[in-house]
């Protein structure tokens, strides 16, 4: 059996634009735009979502008043030919709106998957260096789990302040004190 599909025919000869992905079919993928281009990612996987929902948990519960926790999907548009959906995110609860998220968030954080990791490593995390996002953490949800945090230096340029992996905990104290421990972040991958 052969599926035919229509071109979508958007963006021909131009960037993609906010409104080009509202055009976008809803179909289980990632649509976003990084300058005008187009990311798309296919839904993600078990543990990815496992390892994203923890960490979602932990933030929350340790989450300061004036800070929100959000879990993907939900858009940081900071212009017409940007927005991304971080798979978790943390931002000041007066930039937000019921839409979205017009300004960069506090902390950004990316589950590496292997269709993601090469543009999560690379792609987002200069995109949010250069919004000015002061945290990006990108968390491995290969046994036994890894945590990289990077940080907005003084120039405004990421450093890498942590990496642990598996029962090691990472003591945050950006945007707000809490301990993170990547093994534990994927505990309901296995039985009870």
């Amino acid at each position: 059996m052969t599926v035919m599909t229509e071109p979508i025919g958007l963006a021909e000869g131009r960037p993609f634009t906010v409104h080009d992905l509202e055009a976008m079919p809803d179909d289980g993928r990632r649509y976003e735009l990084i300058d005008g281009m187009l990311l798309v990612t296919p839904a993600p996987g078990w543990s990815h979502q496992e390892m994203s929902g923890a960490l979602y948990r932990v933030l929350h519960a340790a989450c300061s008043p004036e800070l929100r926790v959000l879990i993907a999907p939900f858009a940081v548009r900071t212009a017409l030919t940007n927005e991304v959906q971080p798979d978790v995110l943390v931002a000041r609860y007066d930039d937000l709106t019921e839409a979205n998220l017009p300004v960069p968030p506090v902390l950004a954080m990316e589950t590496l998957s292997r269709s993601t990791q090469l543009n999560d490593r690379n792609t987002k995390k200069a995109h949010y260096e250069r919004l000015g996002v002061p945290s990006y953490w990108l968390l491995d949800p290969v046994q036994p789990g890894g945590l990289d945090v990077y940080e907005l230096d003084e120039q405004a340029h990421y450093q890498l302040v942590a990496a642990v992996s598996g029962d090691e905990v990472f003591a945050a104290r950006r945007p707000f004190p809490v301990q993170v421990c990547p093994a534990r972040l994927l505990d309901g991958l296995r039985p009870r």
